[in-house]
């Protein structure tokens, strides 16, 4: 089983930062990859970032240039890293893990609580 744990939300003006971190627990042998989702009111939820175990890293255009992802294997923790923050950010931000492979990013069944980003202008 995985858990997974987000944290570092928080109401911000446009233009800032925030670094989300997400805290694992637990290994599934078939899990080689971890992301983060975002899902804004009224909106489906969208896959923003992806970091496979080897750290290769894949972002949605939308977001290149603002968003890193990253992961730190010592605190089995994955960051996501957001600058130059818009309004439309405005979403809650989950964690999830996965699988990597030809297709890209595949999410298995393990989602964290979320939380949440307010971008203010």
């Amino acid at each position: 089983q995985v858990q997974l744990v987000e944290s570092g939300g928080g109401l911000v003006q446009a233009g800032g930062s925030l670094r989300l971190s997400c805290a694992t627990s637990g290994s599934i042998f078939s899990i080689n990859a971890k992301a983060w989702y975002r899902q804004a009111p009224g909106k489906q939820r969208e896959l923003v970032a992806s970091i496979t175990d080897g750290g290769t890293t894949r972002y949605a255009d939308s977001v290149k240039g603002r968003f890193t992802i990253s992961k730190d294997n010592a605190k089995n923790t994955v960051y996501l890293q957001i600058n130059s923050l818009k309004p439309e950010d405005t979403a809650t931000y989950y964690c999830n893990a996965g699988t990597w492979s030809t297709r890209g990013y595949v999410a298995m069944n393990y989602w964290g609580k979320g939380t949440l980003v307010t971008v203010s202008s």
